[in-house]
């Protein structure tokens, strides 16, 4: 059983857990499929893909891997098309405003640790006047490791000056989860994600599920007045 330190700084992942991109997202990989003579998807199609980026839309969309000569430049024209529409309907997941509020007046730091370039997630997070309220943000192109290597959770801690132990991480995908585990940090698994009804999130270990946004108050605060684990057995939906 791990040991944590009282909590100081929340971590969270971008897309599918902080911010809900799916709408923007979605709509660049339609306009890539209608570019390339294809129909656009259903948006329910396509939203549990978004937490996989540009890797995992192009595989829904075109059936394309990273190892496909075709793969680069079908990326860089979907990142084009995304960046054009890429703050049109992205906002907060329900809740989390609040989390942030109470995190910025109980003198706890909260940061993003994302897989999402580093000049996309500054755009975004600028949008929203986010990015000067945020103590660390560690994109996918700021080290050269990527979630699920716990680097970037280290680089997140020492950026925020906390230690790993004394942190959280919010995500909803298992390389979220399986980052965080290894860098001893906190888990939590955001069931309001984009999460595929074929996922098995039981199996990523994390020691909670939450359902909303707004749970996080009350982790929070049980997290900063203790070091210990949390309740071992976390059940999906709890």
């Amino acid at each position: 059983m791990s040991s944590y330190l009282p909590l100081q700084c929340v971590l969270f992942d971008l897309d599918g857990t902080l911010l809900d991109t799916s709408q923007d997202m979605a709509k660049a990989l339609n306009q890539l499929l209608i570019e390339r003579g294809r129909k656009p998807l259903p948006y329910e199609q396509i939203r549990p893909q978004v937490s996989h980026g540009a890797r995992g839309l192009l595989k829904l969309g075109f059936d394309l891997e990273p190892n496909d000569p075709a793969f680069t430049p079908f990326r860089d024209r979907y990142l084009s098309l995304y960046e054009q529409c890429m703050t049109e309907q992205t906002n907060l997941f329900a809740g989390l405003d609040r989390v942030l509020a109470h995190c910025e007046q109980n003198d706890l730091r909260w940061g993003v640790v994302t897989n999402k370039p580093g000049y996309l997630t500054r755009a975004v997070m600028e949008h929203l006047q986010l990015w000067q309220r945020a103590a660390c943000v560690v994109a996918g192109d700021c080290l050269p490791q990527r979630k699920p290597d716990p680097a970037p959770m280290h680089h997140a801690a020492q950026m925020a000056s906390v230690d790993a132990a004394a942190c959280c991480y919010v995500g909803d995908a298992e390389r979220d989860i399986e980052a965080g585990r290894r860098a001893g940090m906190r888990t939590i698994c955001a069931l309001w994600g984009f999460i595929d009804a074929n996922d098995q999130v039981e199996s990523w270990h994390a020691d909670h599920y939450l359902q909303q946004g707004e749970q996080l108050l009350e982790l929070i605060e049980q997290w900063r007045s203790t070091s210990d684990q949390p309740a071992a057995s976390a059940q999906v939906g709890q």
